[in-house]
């Protein structure tokens, strides 16, 4: 509809297919199931201009959930948040997947990076080793 590409982990690639279902259970309509333009693995690079981002895989919030770092800065989706974690409740969800993802994969960032989230106010790493009590 809008003519945007359409970039998604292999992992979420099986979501497309619900897209219906789901969007009505959000009170949307959604018609036809897309194609991914782009599939965005594990250390793959996209880049916007002269900065050139690097997914990394967080499972847990659904199965193929990711993060984009640029050194500095974190985007975190629905990964991370201030003082939070992403929901584990819908379809693909899993608890400890997304703790084991944000610890072994976000918390291993330099402390000063700024984590921009999907959802709520800006975070740094630093802020949320000491804070979040998801993270404990």
């Amino acid at each position: 509809v809008t003519g945007a590409k359409l970039a998604i982990h292999p992992d979420d690639v099986p979501m497309l297919s619900e897209l219906s279902r789901s969007a009505a259970s959000f009170g949307l309509s959604a018609e036809n199931s897309p194609e991914p333009d782009l599939l965005l693995h594990d250390k793959y690079t996209v880049r916007f201009g002269n900065i050139t981002l690097t997914v990394i895989h967080t499972p847990g919030h659904s199965r193929g959930g990711i993060a984009l770092y640029t050194p500095g800065h974190l985007f975190a989706g629905d990964t991370l948040f201030a003082g939070s974690i992403g929901r584990t409740d819908l379809p693909g969800g899993d608890y400890d997947t997304l703790i084991a993802s944000i610890k072994q994969k976000l918390l291993v960032l330099p402390d000063d990076t700024v984590v921009y989230t999907g959802h709520g106010p800006e975070t740094t790493i630093a802020d949320e080793k000491r804070m979040n009590p998801f993270l404990r």
